[in-house]
């Protein structure tokens, strides 16, 4: 398993610890990281540009776009409000519990997408019924 996608899965793995915590920031970072490293393997698989933040949300609407796929956006933008929660904290509990299942089927689909562009199958994901 690549590293970024390992990272992505121990992101994911510390978020229940974090929200038991009480440490929405912890809870942020960690949900913007998992899907920031997961994606990030698949621009560096494809070849695409990866040097900011701007550069990830392209590489989310071209998959979007390319899986027709409006659950991809959905789950990178939930994930880039936590990028923007760890830094003025405008989220609550709430809303960190409500998006988190777009953040993990985020991760979940953009796995996909990298395991079928290594088996050279198709790149359409199945719907998930979270």
């Amino acid at each position: 398993m690549p590293g970024g996608i390992q990272t992505a899965y121990e992101f994911l793995d510390h978020v229940g610890r974090f929200l038991a915590e009480g440490n929405r920031p912890q809870c942020s970072e960690k949900l913007w990281g998992a899907a920031a490293h997961v994606l990030t393997v698949v621009i560096t698989e494809r070849g695409w540009r990866d040097s900011s933040h701007r550069d990830l949300r392209n590489a989310a609407e071209r998959l979007t776009e390319e899986c027709g796929d409006l659950n991809i956006r959905a789950g990178f933008l939930a994930a880039q409000n936590f990028h923007w929660n760890f830094y003025h904290g405008f989220m609550d509990f709430y809303d960190i519990e409500f998006d988190l299942p777009l953040v993990r089927d985020f991760v979940n689909r953009i796995l996909a997408l990298a395991e079928a562009g290594k088996n050279g199958g198709q790149t359409r994901v199945q719907p998930s019924a979270y």
